[in-house]
């Protein structure tokens, strides 16, 4: 594997390119597809009471196209780079879905939030591991049915089974939320391994060695398409739920978090790397869930006010809405009780 001045090699230079230019696709199509979402509301059943009339809504369209482009772009990422230099860099999509960049001028915590996401990603970027040679699509698969990885699996697939039969039909509070964000989060960690090793057997086929014909990559290929299904469908709701400040960080942590421990856990990306190396990524991680966060608290604050009012609640929530008019709780547990 040939490697750059920098210590990269040119595959993950290839998924780095290729991960950019995934954050700039996914962060756009939020902002266009929650749009959607709020002008396609009024014509019918909303997407967060289940309904389904944003399928009419040309912007919406838009906005899933460019989450087509993006999510393409990040497939063949994930053939080229190892997830621990991939996933990170999604906390860029965050920085270009903060509405606030594009009409106002964003506060000292705002451009501290997006720096310290740049930095953290910068650091991941420069000390994440080579990627692992793979030979077939029967070593993914030995991978993916080692007994440490199929008890990940097996614990997490229960809890979220558990919570689409029994907590949803019940839930009628603001815990509503945080079931839409983990059973996304869920969605995309599946979506990434086996996209992952979807798109390494593509790799290996378009390079001569033909890996169409095992049974493995098709059963790959049904799962990111369930995985893909799954994931629109709680995104939806909680988009149309919830505000998209809200969503956007919290399902960049979850969804990140399991995905990084997946991936060391399946393709052991920490092995052969030394143990400061491997604290340096923990390191940026950390930086970018801390701009993350601060995105996310300080979404609301104007420059200048006092940083109390601002941190404690988001315009409105007193009321029970977030800043865009959207329940943030379900309408019975509103009323006076």
């Amino acid at each position: 594997m040939v490697e750059t001045e920098i210590g990269m090699s040119t595959d993950n230079i290839k998924g780095l390119v290729l991960a950019l230019s995934s954050s700039l696709f996914i962060g756009a199509s939020f902002i266009v597809k929650k749009k959607g979402l709020k002008r396609a509301g009024p014509s019918g059943l909303r997407a967060g009471a289940g309904g389904y009339t944003y399928l009419y809504e040309p912007l919406w369209w838009i906005g899933m196209i460019t989450m087509i482009a993006g999510e393409i772009a990040n497939f063949a990422a994930y053939a080229f780079a190892p997830a621990i230099l991939v996933t990170p860099l999604g906390a860029l999509s965050i920085i270009i879905r903060q509405e606030k960049i594009y009409y106002e001028t964003l506060h000292t915590f705002g451009i501290l939030g997006c720096a310290l996401c740049v930095v953290g990603s910068t650091t991941i970027v420069l000390h994440a591991p080579q990627e692992r040679e793979i030979e077939s699509v029967n070593e993914v698969w030995d991978l993916a049915t080692e007994p440490a990885f199929l008890l990940y699996a097996a614990v997490v697939i229960t809890a979220v089974v558990v919570i689409i039969i029994r907590a949803i039909p019940t839930t009628g509070r603001l815990m509503l939320w945080s079931i839409f964000q983990f059973v996304c989060s869920w969605a995309h960690y599946q979506y990434v391994m086996s996209v992952k090793a979807l798109g390494i057997a593509l790799k290996l086929t378009f390079s001569g060695m033909n890996q169409l014909l095992y049974p493995q990559t098709w059963a790959l290929t049904l799962v990111v398409l369930t995985c893909v299904i799954t994931q629109i469908n709680y995104l939806n709701k909680a988009l149309d739920t919830f505000n998209a400040a809200v969503v956007s960080p919290i399902y960049y942590v979850m969804f990140t978090s399991f995905t990084i421990l997946a991936s060391v856990i399946m393709f052991k990306d920490w092995d052969g790397q030394k143990a400061s190396q491997i604290v340096t990524e923990i390191c940026g991680f950390v930086a970018i869930l801390s701009g993350t966060f601060l995105l996310h608290k300080t979404k609301d604050m104007v420059e200048g006010s006092s940083q109390s009012s601002s941190l404690c609640l988001p315009k409105h929530e007193e009321d029970g809405l977030d800043p865009e008019g959207i329940p943030l709780r379900c309408v019975d547990t509103l009323r006076p009780k």
